[in-house]
């Protein structure tokens, strides 16, 4: 996709990020389409995860603007970001791992109603059937909705930060890392979500040291190399050795 596309969902222009003298993001655009899965990759250091966090809230950006649906958009915190429809999933996942899935699902906005039509408190069992539904929805099979999610397995926990995403109608999906420290049928299971995001048209930016993923995945891969955008492949007309010379610079 050109970066003039009129399709886009998201489009940033001219991000810049500095941490005192460093220069984390330097000028760099980015656009978005619906339905597309955007491999986000680089080194240690080249500013991937600095830039989604200007996308989703977690800094401000020192320049730039960031665009959805043609509308400039100022997030002052993750909360305004989600607010919006954009949804993100680090590494450490943001769990809560006293909580159950469904208590996971509805953090910061559980479903409330009044014991004896006075007493204000959470509506438990509607969080929970509710839960049940996107999970079912998404094929994904979590026994015991009661248990806290410190008992599930690494792609199950995975799963229930995709889930809360889909539930909220999340617009747009950034994944750090989905993949990493899992083994490889729960690896699978996370693709096989990704693509589900796809066949709904919610685009995904896949942040990703892992080429497979990579190349199974993404219909584009957006290489950026000490803060700044170095290549925009689509992964069809492009192989690893061509992506891996443009992160290191040969």
């Amino acid at each position: 996709m050109s970066e003039s596309s009129t399709t886009a969902i998201l489009s940033c222009r001219g991000m810049v990020k500095r941490f005192g003298g460093l220069v984390a993001v330097d000028n760099v655009d980015l656009d978005l389409a619906a339905g597309e899965v955007l491999a986000l990759v680089g080194d240690n250091g080249a500013g991937k995860s600095t830039l989604v966090q200007m996308i989703s809230g977690v800094f401000r950006a020192d320049g730039g603007t960031v665009s959805l649906d043609g509308e400039q958009k100022v997030f002052a915190s993750p909360e305004d970001a989600r607010a919006a429809g954009i949804e993100t999933i680090y590494q450490d996942l943001a769990l809560c791992d006293n909580l159950t899935a469904a208590d996971n699902i509805f953090l910061g906005r559980e479903i409330r109603r009044r014991r004896f039509g006075l007493l204000p408190g959470l509506d438990q069992a509607e969080m929970r059937d509710r839960a049940r539904t996107v999970l079912d929805e998404l094929h994904i099979r979590i026994p015991d909705l009661n248990a806290p999610v410190r008992a599930l397995s690494g792609g199950q926990r995975q799963a229930v930060a995709i889930s809360r995403a889909v539930y909220w109608q999340a617009r747009i999906m950034v994944m750090d890392e989905p993949t990493a420290a899992l083994g490889v049928p729960e690896q699978r299971k996370v693709m096989d979500l990704i693509r589900l995001l796809k066949s709904r048209g919610v685009p995904v930016i896949l942040i990703s040291h892992n080429m497979q993923d990579v190349f199974e995945i993404s219909d584009r891969i957006f290489v950026m190399r000490r803060g700044a955008k170095v290549g925009d492949f689509p992964t069809s007309a492009t192989e690893p050795n061509e992506i891996v010379r443009a992160m290191i610079g040969g």
